[in-house]
């Protein structure tokens, strides 16, 4: 069955909302025929596209999104370039190997992008000096026990910092403890979104406002749209979530709905009442607390609320109440910027795993598909999209033995079971959350 165009939510929020306009690409029309489609332009699809066009400079390769570039899930996160994943629970010497694999992805990821980002000149407020992982109530130091040992054990650098330390550089007494881990970038990922599909090489065509519809598969593929039809060798699908959509890992992947909220721009006085740090990122050691960031350009952004919502974004009367919460998180974190307001609210959805894996690799013979990064999708994405360009073009690599390397996504059952089963998944995440919320 073909889908419509209206199963794809967006709205007008997120980080786009803080960047110049910009005028969206055409949407595709007419019949094509290529031997290359890559569908999804958030950082997987950008990355698998650019991939492509190195691997067959003389091929057309078509880039087609659903939305306008910044209005995915590419374009609705915190920013989070993540190098070193925080793995919950005790090190475990069985899976050291697992855990290098997952980090070399992440930080060929980051390789990636920070190269990209140099070459073309992209201002999306880059700032390498990696992340502070907190803890506030007993759940979490726990953690933060836990993930200090997986640092020592890994050899991975980092420093850890106590109470008053963490509230001399971030203006919050309300962390007991955490590690600053110096690998990993922070950035506006809407602006970073911008700048990679700005720039694509000479032989991408992006298309956006222009979802696939069907795919009927065969050798070539044939594309559906709205208004044209695409006749493709190859495919490579870059929609995360949003795949079962178009036939693919039904049954192995869901949506998980965040909301967050921006402040205005802080003042002067305002900004000199925090710690010494001007910039920084928060992340905290209990699966459901609050991510917080005093960005670049003098705004926090706080995103404390996860939820099954079928895989949407959130109604305007439905981010008003989540905006509650987030206005109760921000409050107990910086009292003496109660009198701050948020400027506007967004949402967002991530595509994850009943265990927690990621999806790579060859569908059929022509269609090749990843997805389902939990979280890291900046930095795994960036990965990923690489590699699978890389090996529907039998080029092998570390990278892409790495991806291949994902352990099997495990089953989840169909309706009502799935809304049940997945809506209790993202409740338990914010279990013995307290103050870390």
């Amino acid at each position: 069955m073909a889908l419509a165009t209206h199963n794809f939510s967006t709205d007008n929020h997120g980080w786009a909302e803080l960047l110049a306009k910009r005028e969206a690409t055409s949407p595709l029309s007419g019949d094509h025929r290529v031997p290359w489609v890559v569908i999804g332009a958030g950082v997987t699809g950008l990355s698998a596209a650019k991939r492509l066009a190195q691997h067959n400079p003389n091929d057309q390769i078509i880039l087609l999104d659903a939305r306008k570039l910044g209005q995915g899930a590419s374009g609705r996160n915190s920013g989070y370039a993540v190098a070193i994943s925080q793995f919950s629970g005790a090190f475990d010497k069985n899976q050291e190997t697992n855990y290098r694999r997952v980090n070399r992805i992440n930080t060929q990821g980051l390789d990636l992008l920070r190269q990209q980002v140099n070459d073309l000149g992209i201002d999306c407020q880059w700032q390498e000096d990696g992340f502070y992982h907190t803890a506030a109530d007993e759940k979490s130091l726990k953690e933060y026990d836990n993930f200090k040992d997986h640092l020592n054990q890994l050899g991975y650098e980092h420093t850890l910092l106590n109470q008053d330390e963490l509230t001399e550089r971030l203006g919050t007494n309300l962390y007991k403890s955490g590690v600053h881990v110096p690998k990993g970038v922070l950035l506006q990922p809407a602006a970073l979104v911008h700048g990679l599909g700005d720039n694509l090489p000479h032989n991408v065509t992006l298309y956006e406002n222009s979802p696939v519809l069907k795919i009927n598969q065969g050798e070539p593929a044939v594309l559906d749209l709205e208004n044209g039809k695409i006749t493709a060798d190859k495919v490579i699908i870059a929609t995360n979530y949003e795949a079962p959509k178009l036939g693919f890992i039904k049954r192995y992947i869901m949506g998980s709905t965040l909301s967050g909220s921006f402040t205005r721009q802080l003042t002067t006085d305002e900004l000199s009442s925090l710690g010494t740090l001007k910039e920084w990122g928060v992340l905290s050691l209990h699966s459901g607390g609050a991510t917080v960031r005093l960005t670049q350009d003098n705004r926090f952004s706080l995103r404390n609320t996860a939820e099954y919502h079928g895989a949407v974004l959130m109604s305007d009367t439905l981010l008003s109440k989540r905006r509650e919460i987030h206005r109760a998180a921000f409050e107990k974190r910086f009292p003496q910027l109660a009198h701050v307001p948020f400027e506007f609210s967004w949402s967002g959805v991530e595509g994850i795993s009943q265990n927690f894996t990621n999806f790579f690799g060859q569908q059929t013979s022509n269609i090749y598909l990843a997805g389902g990064y939990n979280g890291s999708g900046v930095s795994r994405g960036t990965a990923f999209g690489a590699a699978l360009a890389d090996y529907a073009c039998n080029v092998s690599s570390q990278l892409v033995d790495d991806c291949l390397a994902s352990a099997p996504a495990t089953w989840i059952p169909p309706r009502p079971f799935l809304d049940i089963g997945a809506f209790f998944k993202v409740k338990m995440r914010f279990i013995g959350v307290g103050l870390d919320r």
